[in-house]
């Protein structure tokens, strides 16, 4: 189950990239903003609480659905690129096994412990 959870994953970062195949931004964009939604995991320099509500609120795809919506509604293709970002990184995430945090740990997760086999 867990290889085909993360073909899954694997197959929504494919979608990102294909959705910003459609955008006129340069190749380049996609790799240099795919890190970006990671500067949500500094809430965690206040606490694990802060931090893990942050990362999953930055993580989390309807977020990303959400701002596609708002891009194609407002016709803004640097909303669209915002949310292909957040979708295309939350993808990549769990398809290496990142997932959502709960507020003891960060390496505590929706799909296990980061580190441990499951």
């Amino acid at each position: 189950m867990n290889t085909l959870l993360k073909l899954e994953e694997l197959g929504q970062l494919l979608l990102s990239i294909l959705l910003f195949s459609q955008l006129d931004y340069s190749w380049w964009v996609f790799p240099a903003c795919l890190l970006l939604p990671d500067l949500s995991m500094l809430g965690y320099v206040i606490n694990p609480r802060v931090g893990a509500a942050l990362y999953n609120f930055f993580h989390h795809k309807l977020l990303a659905i959400v701002v596609l919506i708002l891009a194609y509604w407002l016709d803004s293709q640097m909303l669209g690129l915002s949310g292909i970002i957040l979708f295309g990184h939350s993808a990549m995430d769990r398809a290496l096994g990142y997932g959502l945090k709960f507020n003891d740990d960060f390496k505590h997760t929706h799909l296990g412990w980061i580190g441990k086999k499951n």
